[in-house]
């Protein structure tokens, strides 16, 4: 094998770990896919991911239920950084005014990862958010939702921040969707990354 197609299988294992080892609260684990000076970007939380972990873990005591799904994954590599997509699925259930439901919202994780002392961790991740919806679990419940509320949103997470809204969480209302300048932005800093800028 040649040491790029190593590099590529480790990433690859580095992001599924991230995805089984988070869901399934394997804490201790899921702490060894970031670098220690990792940040994690989501709706609900932007910051170090050792404060993620925490919050993560506090939400889990709390009954807070968000789950992962990957799909492919698209390396982008030089030397010993890389730019990581994969496709994914967020999945969030909980009351949206007293009705339990299922938010899906489908999108990428766009991860900058480097090789340091020959071990490949996470240095940022930010999903990109294209598309979501909310079912109750229950079809034959009325599902109302404020509209008004609801527009208030970005639409490629439009449903998923209203729920996160409905449980207390404070939703940041500009990350990077299918099209528009956040995401743009990303790519931009995906460049740089990989031409040995700073992120």
């Amino acid at each position: 094998m040649t040491h790029e197609l190593i590099d590529r299988l480790a990433i690859r294992d580095l992001i599924e770990n991230w995805a089984v080892w988070r869901d399934a609260g394997d804490w201790e684990r899921f702490a060894t896919v970031w670098h220690d000076d990792g940040v994690m970007h989501a709706t609900w939380f932007q910051g170090p991911a050792a404060d993620f972990i925490r919050v993560t873990k506090d939400g889990w005591a709390r009954g807070i239920s968000i789950l992962h799904f990957l799909g492919g994954t698209s390396i982008d590599l030089v030397e010993n950084r890389a730019v990581v997509q994969s496709k994914m699925t967020i999945s969030q259930r909980g009351d949206v005014q007293g009705v339990a439901c299922d938010v899906v919202c489908t999108g990428r994780f766009y991860d900058f990862v480097e090789k340091r002392n020959g071990r490949w961790g996470l240095v940022v991740r930010q999903p990109i958010y294209e598309k979501d919806r909310v079912d109750p679990i229950d079809p034959a419940a009325n599902l109302d939702l404020d509209q008004a509320a609801l527009a208030r949103f970005p639409a490629g997470y439009r449903h998923l921040a209203y729920i996160q809204t409905q449980i207390g969480y404070t939703v940041k209302l500009d990350m990077p969707q299918l099209e528009g300048t956040e995401v743009e932005k990303l790519y931009a800093r995906g460049k740089d990354w990989l031409a040995g800028k700073p992120i």
